[in-house]
This record gives C-alpha cells, structure tokens and sequence, in this order.
C-alpha cells in the first residue's frame, strides 16, 4: 500500500547526538538515564529505553523532553497502558502532542470507548501525517459507534488529500465491519485492481468473494496471486476453506481487528521509508488492538530482524501459537536469527526439523539451501533448491531465483555445465535479471568463453544497476580479459570507488594498472588486496606479483 513519504519526528523526537544545552534542562540525578536511553533508542533496544526514559520522567514529571521520550519508548516496547498512561502526562504539558493524543486515543478503542477517542481526536488536525492517521483511527471509533456513514464521509474528505488508493482498502473494512457487503466488496475490489499483489489485499477480497457465495472469482483472486510465484499462508489458508467447501469467514470481525490493521499498513510502509522508531510504534500499537493477529506480529518481528535486534524478534516467533498457519514462517526466521547470531549450526538443524515434518513448506526449504550455501555445503544446498523448484513448479517468472541460487551451488561445487544449465534457465524466467546477467557473464569471462557475449549481458546489468560495485567490476574485468585496457582501468577505478575494500576489485585493478604500465599503483592495489582480505584466497594470488610483478604465471585468472 503506497503511502506519501512519511513524516519524520518533531526535532524534540528525533534520534540524534545530545546537545550540552539540552543537558541544562535536566536535573544532574536524572542526565545518565537520559543519555543511556538515547543511546538504546538510537540501537532501538526499546526494552532498555523504556526503562532508562521512564526513570527519568518520573524524576521530572514536569519535564516535556523526558516525558514525551519516556511514552514513545514504552509504546514502542509494547507497554501500552503504561505508554497511555504517560502520555496523559504529555498531554497536561502539551496538549498539540499529536501522537500521545493518538496513543491515548488507541487506548480507548481497545476498551470500547469510542466516545473518548473521538473527544481525544477532535482537536488533532489532519495536515500532517500523524494528524492523517488520527483521522483514520476518528473513522473506526465512528464504525465503533454505528456511524458507519460519518466514518465513510471522514474517509472521503481524507482521500481528496491524494491518499483514496492507501484509503480504499480500509474503507472497505469499515464497510465489512459495519455489515455494509455490497459495498465492501466494491471497495475490495478497487483496492484489488491497484494492488493485486498484496497478500492482505488478495485475502480480504478473495474472503468477501467467497463469503458472498462467489467462489469462483476468489479462486481466481488466490489463483492470479500464486501465479506470480508468490506464497503465503493467509492465502493458503483462504484457499483450503474453500476447497473444503466452507465460507472462509469475515475478516473485520471487530473495530479493534481493523484498526489494528491500518496500524499495520501504515506501520511497514514506515519501516520501508526507513523510519524503523515511529514503525515500531504503530506495529505495537496494532499488535495491542488485536493481539491475535500473527500477521501484524510477524511484521514487527521482521522490523526488529532489520534493525538486529535478533533476541526480542525471536520472543515474538517463538509466542506465534503452534496452531497458526504462520507458525512455520515464525520458526524459519527464528532459524535465519540463530545463523545471523553465529549458531549457523543449531539454524541448519532447525530447518531441517522443519523440513523433514512439512517437506512443502517452500520457505522453510530455500533458507535451508540458502544457509548450507553459506556454509559452503554445496551441492547439499544444490538438493535443497532442487526440492524447492519441485515445490515451487519452476515455470513461474518469480522461480528464477531458485535456478540463480542452485546454479551458484553447482558453480561453486565445480560443476559448471549443471551451473551454466541453472542461469541460462533463470534468464528464460527473468531475462532482465541483473545479478544472473551478471554471474553468467562474469563466469564465461572468467573462463575465456564466450567473451562478446558475456559483455553484452554485463553492460545490460550495469544499465539496471549502474550503482552495483560487484557487477561494475564484472565490466572491467570482462574489457580486461578483451584487451581494451584503457576501459577496463576506467571501469575498475569506478568499482573500487564504490566498494574501496574488496580484495578481488582492488586485485582487478592492480592487474590492470600493470599492464598499462602504472606498477606503483599496481602495486598499491595488491598491498590493499592483501590487507583487507579475510579468507586469504586473494592474499595467496598477490603475494607472487607484489615480489615477482604480474607475470604470465601469476596473472589473475
């Protein structure tokens, strides 16, 4: 769901240095806590922030810095009563604080007091990105108190605002959650036609669809999703329902379910346009108003996943319940969190646990290739992804990653004419591709085959992402290998600018400065080489040319 570029934190908000001025306000006992819960929040550790900001606030309540800290890290840690309660205080100090109004305002929603989270919201304009979101948390409470045609008119005057196609799809659960089918399905559907795609989206209108006795269109709603190479068990779970002869059932079945939604949706379109502080906060918030809901639960873990915050992401897997159809994707990521936190071994038996009792469960069994290929079992990984491919179809135009993948494997396990099969099957799927344009043509340069062809496929990579480093190198390699030297030194000297510490760049390059005859800088590369390579296979190729020069025999092959 698109959304206009989100507003920032007010400057009192923002996650920055502390400025010593800013230290006068604050009374000498309270200043450590201060600082220490900058820095958590700055990590966005929000258990310790909460807990640093709410020492501080209680030690100058008066204090409008502290306090309006202290109620955003309690929300963003998931205290919300606690966060509510704070925010009243922030409210006495400052009563234009849009996002304590808003905090307070979910409060009351979630115990059915409507009438109190219109007279919160009353005042709270809708010129500003928090104001937009009050304004849809106004139209709920409105659905709360069976003015389902003053939300709808709230919504319109919203959406002349350039926002009806994020707007629609929440009207259409307004509608639904008033018992409004006709013209939910109506506006299910236009929210469909922008966005197809959309897990959420697909399931909400194939779900009306269905309800409404047409089952034929929702399969074709879930057939179209799934065509795109796409998977999810919200999806699966619609479709089972309907195989098995049943109505799928409303998916707004209180105000509460569906504002927690809109929290969602605006929360991961936070976190896309990098605001990952003010996410936090409205995927809390919605994880609050609807606490059974996995899908909102696993879109904060994925949240604490990008920040790495790999532990309190885990907690959150780890409560999904067993019966819930996202348990499985909950326990693939807690596996993906135990690789990224050094335990690739206890992550590989996990997937395989996973694997051996659900043998289709498609995610579970590409990480389980994608984390034997970073442990360099390769042709393991190879049997993975081919079970993946199996799962999957392998004709879809999004299964272009499991050949790129299973051809990187059989590359790397020396099986090249299985490698070469894999990527030129990939670009049949994708033949736009980048990364296998790239990995296929810097792979025939590599081995002297296939030359002009090779750097007709990586100039195409370049030309869709003329920022990428690895592949600008594969350009300069590929003029190397063909002689064009002036262009190859040209185009090594860009990619060692935008990667200046990788040791096969910086190797390229001094191979090609050699050999258009400037040996210090040759030299210079090779000795950087050396110097930031962590594994040694680059080391043991330039040591031969920092004391011999670049000779027949030791040139880079």
């Amino acid at each position: 769901m698109a959304l206009p570029a989100a507003a920032q934190f007010d400057a009192g908000m923002a996650v920055q240095d502390v400025a010593r001025d800013i230290l006068k306000l604050f009374r000498p006992s309270v200043s450590g806590s201060y600082l220490a819960g900058q820095q958590a929040v700055k990590d966005l550790r929000t258990d310790e922030a909460a807990r640093y900001f709410k020492s501080a606030a209680e030690a100058d309540w008066d204090n409008p810095v502290l306090v309006e800290r202290a109620f955003v890290a309690l929300a963003a840690d998931g205290q919300i009563e606690s966060a509510a309660n704070t925010a009243r205080r922030m409210l006495e100090i400052d009563p234009n604080n849009q996002l304590a109004s808003l905090v307070v305002a979910t409060e009351a929603l979630k115990e059915r007091r409507y009438g109190a989270a219109l007279r919160r919201l009353e005042n709270v304009s809708d010129d500003s990105f928090s104001g937009i979101t009050a304004g849809i948390l106004r139209a709920w409470s409105l659905v709360g108190e069976s003015k389902a045609d003053e939300a709808e008119a709230m919504m319109n005057r919203l959406g002349v605002r350039g926002l009806e196609d994020f707007l629609v799809f929440h009207r259409a659960l307004m509608a639904e959650a008033a018992g409004n089918t006709e013209l939910a399905l109506t506006l299910a559907q236009r929210a469909y036609d922008v966005e197809p795609y959309v897990a959420r989206i697909a399931e909400v209108y194939a779900r009306l669809l269905a309800n409404s006795g047409d089952t034929e269109a929702a399969t074709d709603v879930l057939d179209a999703f799934e065509a795109q190479g796409l998977s999810h068990p919200i999806i699966r779970n619609v479709r089972e329902a309907i195989e098995a002869g049943r109505r799928p059932g409303v998916f707004t079945t209180s105000v509460q379910v569906g504002a927690a939604e809109m929290f969602h949706g605006i929360g991961v379109a936070l976190s896309r346009d990098g605001s990952a502080d003010l996410a936090l906060v409205f995927l809390r918030l919605g994880v609050y108003l609807d606490p059974g809901s996995d899908v909102v639960a696993l879109a904060l873990g994925q949240l604490l996943d990008e920040v790495g915050q790999h532990d309190m992401a885990n907690s959150i897997y780890d409560a999904v319940p067993a019966k819930s159809a996202l348990k499985p994707t909950a326990v693939v990521r807690i596996a993906q969190n135990l690789d990224s936190m050094g335990d690739r071994e206890e992550a590989i038996r996990r997937l395989r646990n996973i694997v051996a009792t659900s043998p289709e469960d498609l995610d579970a069994v590409s990480v389980l290739g994608d984390l034997l290929r970073y442990d360099e079992q390769y042709l393991e990984a190879a049997d993975a992804y081919s079970a993946a491919i199996e799962i999957a179809g392998g004709d879809a135009p999004a299964d272009w990653r499991f050949f790129y993948v299973r051809g990187i494997s059989y590359e790397r396990a020396k099986e090249w004419p299985k490698a070469e099969a894999d990527f030129k099957r990939a670009l049949e799927l994708n033949p736009d591709q980048p990364q296998v344009l790239n990995y296929l043509g810097y792979s025939w340069i590599d081995m002297d085959m296939h030359l002009e062809e090779a750097l007709a496929m990586i100039e195409k990579a370049v030309e869709a992402q003329p920022q990428d480093g690895y592949i600008i190198d594969s350009l300069g390699w590929a003029f190397y290998k063909l002689d064009r030297l002036d262009e190859a030194v040209e185009t090594l000297e860009r990619a060692v600018m935008l990667l200046p510490s990788d040791p096969e760049i910086n190797d390229h390059l001094g191979d090609a400065y050699w050999k258009v005859g400037r040996r210090l800088e040759a030299q210079f590369q090779w000795n950087i080489a050396r110097s930031v390579d962590t594994i040694g296979t680059v080391t043991e190729r330039v040591l031969p040319k920092l004391a011999e020069g670049l000779t027949p025999e030791n040139e880079t092959e």
